[in-house]
């Protein structure tokens, strides 16, 4: 019996070993990742808005406030 729990305890000394093993590449595996998306991300930033881009921008409800038309919320009284 007493080999039955020897044999039982390494299995889970195994099994711990494959887990921190795991976890240890699936750390690295989400790192690359991230660091990919980061990359991408300072290439959006730099290349696609680099160069003061965004100053030319022109938004399509600038001095329109439709939440305080009078058409809109007219009293009714």
């Amino acid at each position: 019996m007493t080999s039955f729990w020897l044999g039982l305890s390494a299995a889970f000394k195994w099994s711990f070993g494959f887990y921190r093993l795991f976890g240890n590449v699936l750390n690295w595996v989400l790192f690359i990742v991230a660091t990919g998306f980061f990359c991408y991300w300072c290439y959006i930033l730099v290349v696609t808005l680099g160069a003061q881009k965004d100053k030319d921008y022109v938004s399509p409800t600038e001095g329109k406030n439709p939440y305080y038309d009078p058409k809109i919320y007219k009293n009714e009284g």
